[in-house]
């Protein structure tokens, strides 16, 4: 056995967790922060790149909230900005002068977003931009690309059962996320493979001129950063013109984080309506969805939005100010840069012990796939050494750094992760994949005895 093994302690986490659940469906706000009776995580404070659990368990954290975080918590200039906010009372239900300079800035750094209009959350935003795409063309139906992430609402809360499928025939079944969505929905929605070019040109023969949108994430990110090709969107870019169809980019994840103008900038595609929310105030709650002008106008007459928390005081001044500050300096360089260094890192170690392995998305929020080549879609996920993640993922945990468990994450980068952190990670990260060749070569001794 190895003799740098480590285990934390969450004896406190597990009394809260007990305490929590009776208050508390699962003890968690959020299904997607119980990670099991034993091993969900409470935190105590946060700051720049780390994080601090209520049993004083200190992590690098690569989730950094599924991405929110991109300056680092607690960014003085993002809290010293919302502190003036608080000043200004909180919420109104009026406008103030703020929200046009925010949505100014926006425009500027994304150009299609030629009207803007805020939000609360990413689902809030794509819900929006969903009904926003249906209300301008009169249609209800509208194709995902399986995979995807769309946040939790009836309309996104469908997916094909990549779990349950088996790889080698037929195709996965459709099914909701969870019971009380109506079934009737499943009509709505189509579903194609990214990068498949000849699946996504026959659903919009065969549903097009009932389509109202072809709802895309270009990075995906809530599976492994999986990344559409540029002629795959240049294609669906013809097929959405061709047919009517509104292309509602969704940049929840990717917005102001892969670059300054998004995957849009990446890419050099200009969607129709376009969603954000994650990085755009650093973790303040607020989100936002925009687009053409012929579009986003239907909202005066036809389309109903709004909401009593929208374009909050507070949250519109953090957004204000992280906005300014990814625009202005050379922040998403320098994140770039530590993602590119690490996933270097990481390749040395992987190579040492002949592990193959590839790397998906941006270097701000790559996926790591223990495959030799990258996935194209999420099909490929299946062919991918899942295990070997999931068996490495705690044990990273253990040793101090914070990853999703599900290898379906990707790893988010902030500018507040440094050379320590780096050094600390890599070590970390070498113990980590020595144990699981070790845990798994166990089990396949168990398995053959």
């Amino acid at each position: 056995m190895l003799s740098n093994s480590k285990t934390r302690s969450l004896a406190r986490s597990n009394a809260q967790f007990q305490k929590a659940r009776t208050r508390l469906p699962l003890g968690v706000s959020s299904s997607f922060r119980y990670w099991g009776d034993d091993k969900t995580i409470y935190v105590r404070n946060a700051k720049g790149g780390r994080i601090w659990d209520i049993d004083d368990n200190a992590y690098i954290d690569y989730r950094l909230a599924y991405g929110p975080a991109i300056l680092g918590y607690a960014d003085p200039r993002v809290d010293a900005a919302a502190m003036e906010g608080m000043r200004k009372g909180g919420v109104f239900a009026l406008g103030t002068e703020l929200e046009y300079e925010v949505a100014e800035r926006i425009h500027r750094m994304v150009p299609a977003a030629e009207l803007v209009r805020f939000s609360n959350s990413g689902t809030e935003a794509v819900m929006a931009g969903l009904r926003l795409a249906r209300g301008f063309t009169g249609r209800d139906a509208y194709i995902i690309v399986e995979g995807s992430y769309h946040g939790l609402f009836d309309a996104a809360m469908w997916q094909v059962d990549m779990d349950g499928w088996d790889g080698k025939t037929g195709e996965p079944e459709l099914q909701s996320y969870g019971e009380g969505v109506p079934k009737q929905l499943a009509s709505l929605v189509h579903f194609t493979p990214l990068n498949d070019l000849n699946r996504l040109e026959e659903v919009f023969k065969r549903h097009g001129d009932k389509v109202a949108a072809f709802l895309v994430e270009p990075i995906m990110g809530n599976c492994c950063a999986l990344t559409a090709s540029a002629a795959f969107l240049k294609s669906a870019r013809e097929l959405c013109d061709k047919y009517g169809v509104v292309m509602l980019i969704d940049e929840v994840k990717t917005g102001f984080r892969v670059a300054r103008g998004g995957v849009q900038e990446l890419f050099g595609v200009r969607a129709d309506i376009c969603t954000f929310a994650k990085a755009m105030g650093n973790g303040y709650p607020i989100a936002a969805f925009g687009g053409r002008a012929d579009i986003m106008r239907i909202i005066e007459n036809r389309v109903r939005h709004g909401g009593t928390y929208t374009a909050h005081s507070v949250s519109l001044a953090a957004s204000n100010k992280t906005l300014e500050i990814l625009e202005e300096t050379d922040a998403l360089a320098d994140i770039k840069n530590y993602g590119l260094a690490m996933q270097a890192g990481l390749t040395q170690i992987l190579n040492e012990f002949g592990i193959a392995h590839c790397y998906t998305g941006h270097p701000s929020m790559g996926g790591l796939f223990f495959r030799r080549e990258p996935p194209t879609n999420y099909r490929d996920w299946k062919t991918s050494d899942y295990v070997f993640y999931d068996t490495l993922a705690p044990l990273l945990h253990d040793r101090g750094v914070l990853i999703e468990p599900d290898s379906r994450e990707p790893w988010f980068i902030c500018a507040q992760h440094d050379s320590a952190c780096l050094e600390e990670t890599l070590a970390a990260f070498r113990t980590g994949v020595a144990q699981t060749i070790e845990l798994l070569a166990a089990e396949r001794g168990k398995a053959r005895a």
